[in-house]
């Protein structure tokens, strides 16, 4: 087996000359530059512990290797041994693919319910759950900032806030129109319907990167949240709505406890925005964060969900195709992100 040798050694020598600035007491008069460089040497230390572990199961599976010329009873630990190895070495190799500027960062979906009416939006809240249930599987904090409920069932709009190392990295592969097509629950006649939702994936952009905003430029509406059917409505006008008015840009939270926190998650999810028409200003070419928007319709779908008349979860763009779809809806993404990474980083190697 090849040993991870090169993955990350090129982070030695960061790592050496970050751990020598925080060392300086001069550095922690800037508590924000401190706190910068601090996390940048956490990041550091991880990727290199990762492969650090790698190394030392691979030790352990040469010990194995000469108790299993012996017994064979020390086989099986040795191929979990390697099976072990191969899986980090994986994780790592995914890792090293996501060198985008904003991949490490956190990350912000929003969802959008297209064609197919009442289905559309169950098919929505659907998908809702899904990454609430990969993110929550994977160590991540999730947050609902927004959330725009259906007249009779399911969510028109929603914004989630995936918090954790490398959330916008993995999820980036979500951004586009998923199609599910079913016997509809809402037809009474027990047709088969398709519907359509728009997955909509942004980085948290931090304080440093972050792009000018005159506050003369906002207009800022206060409301009152509101749940199904009118049920759980605040009495208090505790959810925002901002307008940024030279883009028409309009963002809305309104989970949080005060108008206050909401005011600032609508603020970041408006930074992250901004940020996107900049870089696509700034690159149209390369449209690094997202492609066009799309219609939320039939002919746009990056992904396919088929309960009926066959079972089957088809990625249009990689070829991947999971016939257990009941296990795909319940969070188990990891083939179809991992596949979408490594077909993304082969085609930009062609």
């Amino acid at each position: 087996m090849v040993r991870p040798r090169s993955f990350f050694d090129h982070l030695i020598p960061k790592r050496d000359e970050l751990q020598e600035e925080l060392e300086k007491p001069e550095l922690w008069s800037d508590p924000e530059k401190a706190s910068k460089l601090n996390k940048e040497l956490t990041f550091i230390k991880g990727r290199l512990g990762e492969v650090e572990d790698v190394k030392k199961i691979l030790d352990e599976s040469d010990v194995l290797l000469e108790f299993s010329r012996e017994e064979d009873s020390s086989i099986a630990d040795l191929r979990d041994s390697i099976n072990k190895a191969n899986d980090l070495l994986e994780s790592i190799e995914l890792k090293n693919l996501m060198s985008g500027r904003f991949d490490q960062g956190n990350a912000f979906l929003s969802f959008s319910a297209g064609a197919g009416g009442v289905d559309a939006q169950d098919w929505t809240e659907m998908l809702i759950r899904m990454y609430t249930r990969w993110a929550t599987e994977h160590g991540y904090h999730v947050k609902v900032t927004d959330r725009s409920v259906g007249d009779e069932a399911g969510i028109k709009s929603a914004t989630l806030y995936i918090e954790g190392e490398y959330a916008f990295g993995f999820l980036k592969s979500e951004k586009g129109v998923h199609r599910l097509v079913r016997i509809s629950p809402f037809d009474s006649n027990h047709r088969r319907h398709t519907s359509f939702s728009y997955v909509e994936v942004l980085p948290e952009i931090a304080p440093a990167e972050q792009i000018t905003i005159d506050p003369k430029d906002l207009r800022i509406d206060v409301f009152n949240a509101s749940g199904h059917g009118g049920q759980n409505v605040q009495k208090n006008a505790t959810a925002v709505r901002i307008t940024h008015l030279p883009t028409k840009t309009v963002v809305a939270c309104q989970n949080e406890r005060s108008q206050l926190m909401n005011k600032n998650m609508a603020m970041k999810v408006l930074q992250s925005r901004l940020q996107k028409l900049e870089d696509e200003r700034q690159a149209a070419k390369e449209k690094d964060l997202r492609g066009p928007r799309v219609s939320i319709e039939w002919g746009n779908q990056i992904r396919s969900y088929v309960l009926q008349p066959y079972t089957i979860v088809k990625d249009n763009r990689t070829g991947v195709e999971i016939g257990n779809v009941t296990k795909v809806l319940e969070g188990d993404l990891d083939a179809l992100i991992w596949g979408y990474l490594k077909w993304k980083a082969k085609a930009e190697a062609s």
